[in-house]
């Protein structure tokens, strides 16, 4: 990913179709297993910011604020790649995870799954949310 060049990545933000919320989705992804660790939305702000620092930038709807992942709990996200998908309306960020991604202190938020007629955790949490975020 070549993020040296300001003109590139201006080309990028214009290739996105934000929504009317001025939103994309954003997948994060484990740049080396494969691993989908989290879904997050993201305004032109979040992108410009993740492409300029290496570290994934989140807009927190309910906040109503950019989100640097980890900020608070130490859980980073250093970004390998940023691809659009076809239509330009999500994004799939590769990313190289600090920790765990999940606020339940598991490694990926989809660690649920149908089991027995239930849904259930599927993936035990690997670090306590409290010690995260001081809850």
């Amino acid at each position: 990913m070549d993020t040296t060049d300001p003109a590139g990545c201006e080309r990028l933000l214009a290739a996105l179709r934000f929504d009317a919320q001025g939103l994309v989705a954003a997948v994060a992804q484990q740049h080396d297993t494969g691993e989908v660790l989290m879904l997050a939305w993201m305004n032109r702000d979040a992108v410009a910011e993740s492409l300029a620092t290496g570290r994934a930038v989140y807009f927190s709807r309910s906040r109503q604020a950019l989100w640097r992942k980890g900020e608070t709990s130490g859980q980073t996200q250093r970004l390998v790649d940023l691809r659009l998908d076809c239509d330009g309306d999500a994004v799939l960020l590769l990313v190289d995870q600090t920790g765990v991604a999940c606020h339940t202190g598991r490694r990926s938020c989809f660690s649920w799954a149908l089991r027995d007629g239930d849904v259930a955790a599927i993936a035990p949490p690997l670090a306590d949310p409290a010690a995260l975020y001081g809850a």
